[in-house]
């Protein structure tokens, strides 16, 4: 898969560790961002980066770093089609993606560790969506209103 990854300087090292290992798992990874710490940067610019990898078709998943990754998950849904989610256990990582078609995992570098993180990759970049007619149905209300709220938008 082509993962794309980012963070601000709160997920900097985090992300960094992750990258070896995204790409250890045979992962092709595109970093953009932060390339190197500065502690004045700001997470929303590297979830718009990564948003736009994502909705121009040049990821299938990515990964999301900021301090307690709440910031970078309201940032990069505001995007369409992205389903962001911060995560901090491995049930969700892996749940996220098989029952809501979650695209982007997002981390908080002040909070989670590495081992537990590393867990996490694992399992969110093996799962795959179920497709199971519930998950089917709900995924679909959840686009249906972001078709129709996103629409809106444009009109006004």
């Amino acid at each position: 898969m082509k993962i794309v990854m980012g963070s601000d300087h709160a997920g900097f090292e985090l992300k960094n560790e992750l990258k070896a290992l995204v790409e250890s798992l045979g992962h092709e990874v595109n970093d953009v961002g932060a390339l190197e710490y500065d502690a004045q940067d700001d997470y929303p610019d590297f979830a718009e980066k990564l948003a736009i990898e994502l909705m121009e078709g040049r990821a299938d998943r990515g990964i999301l770093l900021c301090g307690s990754g709440i910031g970078a998950s309201i940032a990069a849904n505001k995007f369409p089609g992205i389903h962001a989610a911060n995560c901090e256990d491995y049930y969700s990582a892996h749940q996220g993606v098989e029952h809501d078609k979650m695209n982007v995992l997002v981390m908080g570098g002040r909070i989670i560790g590495g081992a537990v993180a590393s867990d996490m990759v694992r399992a969110y970049l093996g799962a795959e969506f179920s497709g199971d007619p519930r998950h089917v149905r709900r995924t679909g209300k959840v686009k249906a209103i972001e078709d129709r709220y996103m629409s809106s938008a444009k009109t006004t």
